[in-house]
């Protein structure tokens, strides 16, 4: 299982990382504080905070996943 933060501006982004969840074999958690959601789940995703870090969780292995997570990961993520 792996963990990363990712920082969703707009709606758009919302949805291409749905899109991009959902052609993973595996499920996919984003959770911010103590509320867990589906990361296959438009509406679920759109229900939290965009302004805030988000973490997500994989419970497999896909690495054109894992690489488009790099590209929505917070700056301070990116830079360190």
């Amino acid at each position: 299982m792996k963990e990363r933060k990712i920082k969703l501006v707009s709606i758009a982004d919302a949805k291409a990382f749905v899109v991009a969840a959902m052609k993973c074999d595996f499920d996919v958690d984003v959770f911010y504080n103590r509320v867990v959601i589906d990361g296959k789940s438009i509406l679920g995703v759109l229900s939290l905070d965009l302004t805030k870090v988000l973490n997500v969780r994989l419970h497999g292995e896909n690495a054109e996943f894992e690489e488009y997570l790099e590209t929505v990961a917070p700056l301070e993520e990116r830079i360190a």
